[in-house]
């Protein structure tokens, strides 16, 4: 079922198409679809969205389910024609830091903070509020789809993993309507801008940008690399392909383009 957009002006402001569903398995899965079949329909920064989704998809082909009216999912759909082929892999981490940027934006005034977490997690007070998962539409080489899955009413009890965190939790409210014209704006003002300087990240401001909102940099990280690996480190900086620089034994740097980083206080001693 759809119904309209009038619960979302700002957003309906700033996209082409926000079509808003009361239920679906995944907000990704049907844009790929709405894109393959009609993608004149679905034009740059055209979105769904649901308040219950039931078979949401991560990275690693995680899936979660939530209960129903307590997370927001969104899928945007983005022409990255105009980016290098080289400099698509900054997608995801713009979203990331778009997010942050919404979600911080709905912090002002109170003791929360929001930060990303390489490379495209966004933590609420250290804690997981929003994940993200870009992905190609196939057949259309230039079209991503990125969905977000934010946790706005979320009872503490029902959050899936103790690293996990939700506005409820926090004891905020999400204004969600804002928080996604906000997400979109910042979204298309940095993919704007690292167009305009030829998918150069750090002469568009994107590297700094993303540096700056990232709480990864500076932190000592254990990396599950897609090999069955941990890598340990100090997390030193993000590179000009949006890789993470991880710094071991303080002298070798390991570059990860690719894996889960976890925040850790130190790296235990094994006897």
């Amino acid at each position: 079922m759809s119904y309209s957009s009038e619960g979302f002006p700002l957003t309906a402001g700033v996209s082409p198409r926000v079509q808003v569903v009361e239920t679906t398995d995944s907000t990704n899965a049907d844009v790929v679809r709405h894109v393959v079949d009609a993608p004149h329909e679905w034009p740059h920064l055209s979105l769904l969205l649901t308040t219950d989704q039931r078979a949401g998809r991560g990275r690693l082909d995680r899936t979660w389910v939530t209960p129903p009216g307590t997370a927001l999912a969104v899928s945007v759909v983005i022409d990255a024609s105009a980016i290098p082929a080289a400099a698509r892999g900054w997608v995801p981490l713009l979203a990331g830091a778009a997010m942050t940027r919404a979600i911080a934006a709905q912090l002002a005034g109170t003791v929360h903070t929001a930060a990303l977490k390489w490379p495209n997690d966004v933590l609420l007070d250290g804690g997981k509020v929003c994940g993200i998962l870009a992905e190609v539409v196939p057949g259309h080489p230039d079209v991503v789809v990125i969905g977000a899955g934010v946790n706005t009413r979320m009872p503490r009890a029902d959050l899936p993993v103790d690293t996990a965190t939700s506005f409820a939790a926090a004891g905020l409210t999400c204004e969600e309507d804002r928080l996604l014209a906000d997400y979109l704006a910042a979204l298309d003002e940095q993919l704007t801008a690292i167009v305009a300087a030829g998918g150069d990240a750090a002469a568009s401001g994107v590297l700094a940008e993303v540096e700056a909102l990232c709480s990864t940099l500076g932190s000592d990280v254990a990396v599950s690399l897609p090999d069955g690996q941990t890598l340990w480190g100090r997390a030193q900086r993000i590179d000009a392909d949006g890789r993470l620089v991880v710094v071991q034994d303080g002298e070798y740097e390991s570059v990860v383009s690719a894996g889960d980083v976890v925040h850790v206080r130190a790296r235990p001693v094994v006897s």
